[in-house]
């Protein structure tokens, strides 16, 4: 399959990248970032998560930051909803997709959920009826698709099966996440190949960590493929709590940056994109986890 001619982003950092932060930013912050990723041409957001503030403190003000954005025609807001009562607390803000998640790793099924992979799926099944029944598109998020802290090395007949039990409940299309970044690009292959037998290229996309500098490498790899949907998080947001030194998600800059390079359409404007991450970045205290926002901040300040 020839290479994509036009690419969707989703960034995740306003919900993936922010969720894990030791200190809380206020809703004003995370709205802010939202306005500022949609004004950059990103048409597709993950803005926060509805699950209790017991275990996930960072998510809390789910209806404020949901209230407090100037919806953008043309953008969907996505959610995560990690069970029926966080489903129907999602319903009220109204959000244009939610996801549900699933794990290819039975280890790391049993040790974050306290259950198998088959029974995970069981419960988001309800979730799943109640929100297309509500007219809300259904997202899965498949993570440890290529290795896992706990089991290492995972065989793509565990993603094809974690992609089965997606599709049976009625998941419209499925991100594979190489979760703690130990990915490379035959092994990313072989989980995007896996999951294309239940869904279509449309259906997939890739999430990519940088733990080990492998995830532009695994999104050339996927475009080789045929994927043309990644997900992808503003200043490198998010870092990954199983790998110690973990990066976490790819920067959506460096994303553009390399799509860009290739002649391939996103739709966004970088320049704008480096602003929003840099605003964010300024927020938390430290430098962009982008590489080519810190070049071109650089090139920008000796100008």
């Amino acid at each position: 399959m020839s290479i994509p001619t036009r690419v969707q982003l989703i960034d995740v950092g306003p919900r993936d990248g922010l969720q894990n932060e030791k200190q809380p930013v206020p809703a004003a912050i995370k709205i802010e970032l939202v306005h500022r990723l949609q004004a950059a041409g990103l048409t597709e957001i993950e803005v926060t998560s509805y699950v209790s503030p017991k275990w996930v403190p960072q998510m809390a003000d789910n209806h404020e930051v949901m209230a407090g954005i100037t919806r953008q025609s043309g953008v969907r807001y996505s959610v995560l909803t990690p069970n029926l009562k966080g489903f129907e607390a999602a319903l009220l803000d109204q959000p244009h997709e939610i996801v549900v998640f699933g794990a290819a790793s039975e280890a790391f099924s049993q040790k974050n959920i306290n259950c198998s992979i088959a029974e995970s799926i069981e419960r988001f099944a309800p979730v799943v009826a109640a929100a297309k029944a509500a007219g809300i598109a259904v997202r899965g998020a498949m993570s440890c698709t290529v290795g896992c802290p706990y089991e290492g090395d995972i065989a793509p007949g565990r993603v094809a099966y974690l992609a089965g039990l997606m599709k049976g409940i009625g998941v419209e299309r499925v991100d594979v996440a190489d979760t703690i970044g130990v990915g490379t690009p035959r092994k990313v292959q072989a989980a995007l190949e896996a999951t294309l037998q239940h869904f279509a290229i449309d259906e997939v996309s890739g999430h990519f960590h940088d733990t080990y500098g492998q995830a532009l490498s695994n999104t050339l790899a996927a475009l080789e493929l045929g994927v043309w949907n990644f997900q992808s998080s503003v200043a490198g947001l998010g870092g990954c709590p199983y790998a110690k030194g973990a990066t976490g998600n790819v920067a959506t800059e460096d994303v553009v940056y390399l799509l860009h390079g290739m002649g391939i359409e996103t739709g966004i404007d970088l320049d704008k994109l480096v602003d929003a991450g840099q605003f964010i970045s300024e927020h938390l205290g430290r430098p962009s986890g982008s590489r080519v926002a810190r070049a071109l901040l650089a090139k920008r300040a000796s100008a």
